[in-house]
């Protein structure tokens, strides 16, 4: 295959609701794919609401704060922020400066409108979708999700001109829908140096008792935004029923498990990198009874610090060769006794296993190590971007043959990249 040599440069324009400081996962994956195109000398602009604080730029880097109201989120749960006029106009002028738009997710806003400034200024669009239906307990919330796929997210995605789904899971959510270009899966990748097992210079025991949490007694862990679609409700029944077991909590949201008051029950909602990677290190099991995830990030962080893993069976199959590190249990929606009894049951085999089979740990850890990679993640994108670049583009390049949207990559990542 012809292939371009030199320094690929795009002006990328990246869309997403919330910056990484939010907190939630595709904001986080955002916040890793933008420091990765900075440090491949790309031309990146991060585009989200202003209702959390935009990460530091560097060289060829920028963030665009967009003016929203984020009222929806503060009273329901539900990550919606609203854009005002000025907002939109902003959306509209970035469009047209960039070579690509890459936009995380359809059912927000601020994306939508990034979408349809780009078709109109007929750039192309890159569309990244990390989640699915997620079946809420409410019917009127569940119904509007319903609408807003059928009118928002399957348009979207069938009018992109690329789609990049970052499980199987999600791929196969939406394979009725007539795509422009085969749909191309990405996963995430992992901060494999911060998340990683205990090492000579700590033990369970020292960190369990920096926590506050018992040094003795099991530890099972759940990190995440404290919502409804992550399983809290089930959560609360099982920390309720194995009161001999210490419940972790690493997040926060409306549904926190502070208001439960168990003394069973420890809350940090204020744990970021290192912080949050010793949180798992002092843990025993990670417990996601979550339902319409993609490929939860939080599950490969476990992986990579070597922590036993219990998620839906759903979740389980993200990756076709995750299903032989993580334990993939049955979320029955609507049935939270049930869920809560076979998640406990999976947690003693899981628990008993690891006693007998200490070495699983770093079986995990390879597996994320040699499979999740930011660095390949950020690579794949760009070469997936380069297709849609006119051969004037770019510094440094020489040119081997056309380039046309929608065929096959005239540009191969370095290696380095990969």
């Amino acid at each position: 295959m012809a292939e371009r040599q030199g320094t690929l440069r795009v002006k990328i324009l990246m869309a997403t609701h919330y910056f990484a400081s939010h907190g939630g996962g595709i904001e986080i994956v955002a916040g890793q794919l933008f420091r990765e195109f900075a440090s491949m000398q790309q031309d990146i602009v991060w585009m989200a609401t202003d209702a959390s604080l935009p990460p530091a730029t560097e060289a060829r880097a920028r963030t665009v704060g967009l003016r929203a109201f984020n009222f929806v989120e503060k009273k329901f749960g539900l990550p919606l922020p609203i854009p005002t006029l000025a907002a939109l106009k902003k959306v509209r002028d970035e469009a047209r400066m960039a070579d690509v738009v890459i936009i995380h997710d359809c059912l927000y806003l601020t994306n939508i409108a990034a979408f349809l400034t780009a078709k109109l200024a007929k750039k192309p669009v890159i569309i990244v979708q990390h989640i699915g239906f997620v079946p809420y307990s409410s019917c009127w919330v569940r119904g509007l999700m319903k609408l807003a796929n059928l009118l928002a997210t399957r348009p979207m995605l069938g009018g992109a001109h690329q789609v990049v789904f970052i499980s199987e899971t999600i791929k196969r959510h939406f394979n009725t829908i007539r795509f422009r270009a085969t749909p191309e899966l990405v996963f995430n990748g992992v901060d494999c140096e911060n998340f990683r097992p205990l090492g000579a210079e700590q033990t369970k025991t020292e960190l369990r008792k920096r926590f506050g949490l018992v040094p003795d007694r099991p530890v099972a862990l759940f990190v995440g935004r404290f919502v409804e679609k992550k399983g809290l409700s089930v959560l609360r029944r099982m920390a309720r029923m194995a009161p001999e077991y210490t419940w972790v909590f690493a997040g926060w949201g409306p549904l926190d498990p502070r208001t439960w008051n168990a003394s069973n029950v420890h809350v940090f909602s204020d744990l970021h990198d290192r912080g949050l990677a010793d949180l798992y290190r002092a843990s025993d099991v990670f417990v996601l009874p979550s339902t319409g995830e993609g490929f939860p990030l939080v599950v490969q962080e476990a992986l990579a610090c070597g922590l036993a893993v219990i998620c839906g069976a759903d979740t389980a199959t993200a990756d076709p060769a995750l299903g032989r590190f993580v334990r993939g249990t049955e979320v029955q929606t609507g049935n939270d006794s049930t869920t809560a009894n076979t998640f406990l049951a999976a947690i003693a085999e899981v628990l008993a296993s690891e006693s007998k089979a200490p070495h699983g740990q770093y079986q995990r850890r390879q597996f994320a190590l040699t499979n999740y990679s930011w660095r390949k993640a950020a690579g794949h994108y760009l070469a997936i971007a380069s297709r849609f670049v006119p051969e004037s583009k770019g510094s440094g390049l020489a040119t081997a043959g056309g380039c046309s949207p929608g065929g096959s990559s005239q540009f191969s990542a370095p290696e380095a990249w990969l």
